[in-house]
């Protein structure tokens, strides 16, 4: 690993103090879940895309539209249904007639044309219209009507979703999970945070969150994380590590073996190159190290793999097999 030079240790350091302020300006409408909220934040310094998993009532919302302001995007959120159409999403054209009589067709701008969209339950859309949003994550432009049409930069989406209520819901297919750098699963606070945000609330006074970047600011963010150094050591944890998911890959511990239909593919191993990055950068530090690699293997592949039928009828937790892949990858690591 090269030696950082001074304008990339200067520049790191300055934005860890933004990075500060951003995290207390959050706290002020997002009491707790500060790993919610440190993932959330290197999904979109990675320049990624997030999908939060909880049940109601935990702030998934509250943090996508306090992010949006802290971090000075333009935000849309679009409620997602079953009767919600893919135009619903992206525009459409419109046939409009002039004064003199003359007519041609105008483009409208759907939702997705922002720098920050919230996809709000997006499972409860059906399977078509959730595919509009797999070009526009990955290329960050969509076709209508034959014409490519970039989309803001930068552009992400976070999506939450409801693991609970799965009546009139459609799991989303493969394909798009894969473009979601992180899932980010959001728990219940314990019981001193719980008292907290009663009492913070439920109060006449509803804290508001302070701007601290601005869009060109997390542009030179992202450009910053993926100037940052990686050791060859983290690179090869990270190949060993996502390798060791394909139950099909020579080296594979047993228990990917046993469960595992199949597993990550290689925009794993590029999402958690980029998520470590990030991490580091929102701790102040030059380059992540081996415990950035095993916190953020849960978030970037459990999404990214899935469990055969024997497996699941076994109550096999997908958790529980990432956990023994980290162990056999810090082995491998450990023994090089």
């Amino acid at each position: 690993m090269t030696e950082p030079s001074e304008d990339l240790v200067a520049g790191i350091a300055g934005l860890g103090e933004r990075l500060k302020d951003a995290r207390k300006s959050i706290a002020k409408r997002i009491i707790g879940q500060q790993q919610v909220v440190d993932l959330a934040l290197t999904a979109l310094l990675a320049g990624g895309h997030g999908l939060l998993v909880g049940v109601p009532g935990l702030a998934k919302t509250r943090l996508v539209e306090t992010l949006g302001v802290v971090m000075g995007l333009t935000t849309n959120r679009v409620q997602f249904t079953p009767d919600l159409m893919p135009g619903d999403i992206l525009g459409s054209e419109v046939l409009e007639t002039a004064a003199d009589g003359s007519r041609a067709f105008r483009f409208i701008e759907g939702p997705v044309f922002c720098q920050l969209l919230m996809a709000d339950e997006i499972n409860r859309a059906s399977p078509r219209t959730q595919s509009a949003l797999l070009q526009a994550m990955q290329e960050r432009e969509v076709t209508i009507a034959g014409i490519e049409r970039p989309l803001s930069v930068p552009f992400h989406v976070l999506a939450t979703q409801n693991p609970i209520e799965q009546e009139g819901t459609y799991p989303l297919p493969e394909a798009q999970l894969d473009r979601f750098l992180l899932q980010i699963n959001v728990d219940y606070p314990d019981r001193a945070t719980e008292r907290d945000i009663l009492l913070k609330t439920t109060g006449a006074d509803d804290m508001q969150a302070d701007p601290v970047f601005t869009a060109d600011d997390l542009i030179a963010a992202q450009m910053l994380v993926r100037r940052m150094p990686v050791g060859d050591s983290i690179v090869d944890l990270i190949l060993d590590l996502v390798r060791a998911g394909r139950p099909d890959e020579a080296g594979a511990p047993q228990a990917v073996r046993d469960a595992v239909s199949w597993g990550p593919g290689p925009r794993a191993a590029q999402a958690l190159m980029l998520a470590v990055r990030a991490r580091a950068l929102l701790q102040g530090r030059l380059a992540p190290t081996p415990e950035d690699v095993a916190e953020l293997a849960r978030p970037v592949l459990i999404h990214r793999m899935a469990l055969g039928f024997a497996a699941r009828a076994q109550g096999v937790d997908l958790s529980d097999v990432i956990d023994a892949m980290i162990e056999h990858a810090l082995s491998v690591e450990a023994a090089a």
